[in-house]
């Protein structure tokens, strides 16, 4: 909510500098604060969907919701790009002198600066919550911010030098940049809705947790876990498993054993549900196997 404030106030703000000093720069520069407006909107909406319970229809919840917020704002930034390039190439062709630039820089400055400090709320809020959306909204920001950096020392350039050219070269440096943090958004996206694993120190804190209840005795292996696989789903981390131990065992040592083992993984792991599957020691799964699949 506060992204949606700030980005109406930015809009505001940078269009204004754009209409006092008809630099194409600023242009782009309050083309891409428009994109964090619809961005900031859409993200709001699916945050609101990733927070909902579970339900009979969505029985593991709705927290990939975010990833959709993610990857809508990657093709915003896309086409925010394409069309900073389109502009900035005609301004090339026909370079234009700039106009009240004392102006328009404070208006560029005032506004990158709210959107510096929302920036590091977003990305506190992203670690606290562990969400996608939040941090994918937090850099975008500060891709806003480098944008506006850049368009503010192109401009100082040409009010140096006196080269016209500089104000449409800056912007179209400006939308390679932030084409490159859009394919970086989506591509993001895509690899948490493939249920991409989690990250590798979240993986080895798994590791690390399950050798605390492996148990040797000689050469007998009397706990031992295998087939580990993971998988994140916007703020979620998932980890299935085997856990094999003795068939002697009654099922209620087993379930106490297992019970121990699944509250340590979500204590070391926040926001983690691990799923374990009790096996005889001597018994051996396999995952994927060809025949299944006919």
């Amino acid at each position: 909510m506060a992204s949606v404030v700030v980005a109406v106030i930015t809009i505001t703000l940078k269009t204004l500098a754009w209409w006092v000093t008809d630099s194409v720069g600023l242009l782009s520069d309050a083309m891409e604060s428009l994109v964090n407006l619809a961005s900031a909107v859409f993200g709001l909406v699916m945050v609101t969907i990733a927070a909902r319970p579970a339900d009979d229809d969505h029985p593991y919840g709705h927290h990939k919701a975010e990833y959709f917020s993610s990857g809508f704002e990657g093709i915003l930034i896309i086409v925010a790009a394409l069309g900073i390039v389109w502009t900035a190439g005609q301004r090339l062709l026909d370079p234009q002198p700039l106009e009240q630039v004392g102006w328009g820089l404070a208006l560029s400055v005032a506004s990158s600066a709210l959107n510096g400090l929302l920036a590091w709320v977003m990305f506190r809020a992203a670690k606290e919550h562990r969400s996608i959306a939040l941090e994918a909204d937090g850099k975008h920001l500060v891709t806003d911010v480098w944008t506006s950096a850049g368009v503010v020392a192109g401009i100082a350039l040409v009010q140096l030098t006196g080269w016209m050219w500089l104000d449409p070269v800056v912007a179209i440096g400006v939308a390679l940049n932030i084409l490159k943090e859009g394919f970086h958004l989506i591509w993001r996206s895509t690899q948490g809705l493939m249920d991409e694993a989690v990250e590798p120190e979240v993986l080895a804190t798994i590791e690390q947790t399950l050798a605390g209840f492996a148990h040797t005795r000689g050469d007998t292996q009397i706990i031992r876990f295998d087939h580990v696989s993971t998988r994140k789903a916007g703020q979620r981390r998932f980890v299935d498993l085997h856990m094999h131990m003795p068939a002697a065992w009654t099922l209620g040592r087993a379930a106490a054993v297992r019970t121990s083992v699944e509250q340590a993984l979500m204590s070391a792991v926040p926001g983690l549900r691990a799923s374990i599957q009790l096996l005889p020691s001597d018994v051996e799964a396999h995952f994927y196997d060809e025949a299944d699949l006919k």
